[in-house]
C-alpha cells in the first residue's frame, strides 16, 4: 500500500522516469514486467508490485484526518504522512547501516556517532546504473558522500515479474578490523497486521526487545496478536500469510530475522489505522551475528521477496 499521491505519479508513468515526490527524488517504472518505485534518498525501494499480482483495487478509505489516503496494491507499505527532511519515510525497505538499531558500540570513533540504524537511510544516493536484467531491471546506486572512513557501501536492486531483490553491499577500503551490523527494513504490506503469521521460525531462540531482550524459543509458528519486536537467531527462509496472499522472505548473508510491529502505539509519522496494513520481516545482521569485516574484504546482505505458487 502506497500514498495516493505516489500512485499518482506511477499512474503517469510509462517506461521508466525520475520525478519529485515529498521533495525527494524519486526514480520510477511502470512497464510489462511490473512497477518499481525507489526513493534516491536512502536507496529506499518505496514500491514492488509484479505484473502477475498488479490488478489494482480502488482507494481505501482516508488513514485518519488529514493524512493522504492509502492505496491498496504492491507488495510494500509507504506510511501516507512522511517526516519532511531531512528525515526519513518510514516504509518500503530503508537501508540500516553500518548498524542496527542502536547497537553503535561503545567506543569513540566518529564512525559510531549518528542516527538510530545509521546514516545511510538519511543520506543521499546516486543511481550508477540502470541495467535490463531477466525481463526487468537492475538499478546500482552508491551514496553521494562518504558514510564512514574505512566502510564503502552499495546497493544493487534487481526487479522482474516474479520477485525483488535487494542487496546492501559493503566493502571494507581501510587498514583495520570493522565490526558490522545492519538490516534490510522491510515493511511488507498486508490486510490485517494482527491476522497474519509468519511461517518458518518455529523453534528458533529469540531476544525479545519488548522483554529486556529476555532470550526465548519460538513454541510454532509465529501469530501476530499485537506488537511485538524480535531478533530470530535464524537463518531460514520465512513465509508471511496474510490470509489473502503468502510472501515468502528469502535472506543471504543473514543469520538474524527480525520481526517488528508497533502494536496499538505506532511512531509519530504513522496512524494507528495506517500501520495496521504492514508487518516488518526483516533481513539483518544484529548482535546475535555481527560482521567482522577486515581490509579488503566485502560483505552482502540481502533479501528476496516473492509470491508463492498458487497464491
Amino acid at each position: 500500500m502506497i500514498p495516493q499521491s505516489l500512485r499518482a505519479l506511477l499512474d503517469d508513468t510509462d517506461g521508466q522516469r525520475e520525478c519529485e515526490w515529498q521533495d525527494r527524488r524519486v526514480w520510477l517504472a511502470r512497464e510489462p514486467w511490473g512497477e518499481l518505485a525507489v526513493c534516491l534518498q536512502g536507496a529506499q525501494v518505496l514500491h514492488f508490485f509484479p505484473a502477475a499480482t498488479a490488478a489494482r483495487a480502488g482507494v481505501v478509505e482516508a488513514t485518519g484526518e488529514g493524512e493522504e489516503a492509502l492505496v491498496p496494491g504492491g507488495w510494500l507499505w509507504v506510511t501516507p504522512t512522511p517526516q519532511a527532511l531531512p528525515g526519513a519515510i518510514r516504509g518500503g525497505i530503508p537501508l540500516c547501516w553500518p548498524w542496527f538499531a542502536d547497537e553503535r558500540g561503545a567506543d569513540e570513533s566518529p564512525d559510531r556517532s549518528g542516527p538510530m540504524h545509521g546514516p545511510a537511510r538519511k543520506a543521499q544516493w546516486r543511481l550508477d546504473a540502470v541495467d535490463e536484467h531477466e525481463g526487468g531491471v537492475e538499478l546500482h546506486l552508491s551514496p553521494t558522500e562518504r558514510l564512514h572512513s574505512q566502510l564503502v557501501p552499495r546497493t544493487v536492486i534487481q526487479a522482474n515479474a516474479r520477485r525483488l531483490h535487494v542487496e546492501l553491499i559493503t566493502e571494507h577500503v581501510g587498514e583495520t578490523p570493522v565490526k558490522l551490523s545492519g538490516a534490510l527494513h522491510s515493511y511488507l504490506a498486508v490486510t490485517d497486521s494482527f491476522a497474519c503469521r509468519v511461517e518458518g521460525l518455529a523453534g528458533a531462540r529469540y531476544l525479545d526487545k519488548l522483554a529486556g531482550l529476555a532470550e526465548r524459543e519460538q513454541q510454532g509458528e509465529l501469530a501476530v496478536r499485537g506488537g511485538l519486536d524480535r531478533i530470530y537467531h535464524s537463518n531460514a527462509e520465512v513465509v508471511l500469510d496474510d490470509g489473502n496472499r503468502r510472501l515468502r522472505v528469502a535472506r543471504q548473508g543473514s543469520d538474524s530475522a527480525v520481526v517488528w510491529h508497533p502494536g496499538e502505539t505506532p511512531p509519530d509519522d504513522t496512524s494507528v489505522d495506517a500501520a495496521s496494513h504492514f508487518l516488518c520481516v526483516e533481513s539483518a545482521n544484529t548482535r546475535l551475528d555481527p560482521v567482522w569485516l577486515v581490509p579488503g574484504a566485502q560483505h552482502l546482505l540481502g533479501t528476496t521477496l516473492s509470491c508463492e505458487a498458487g497464491s
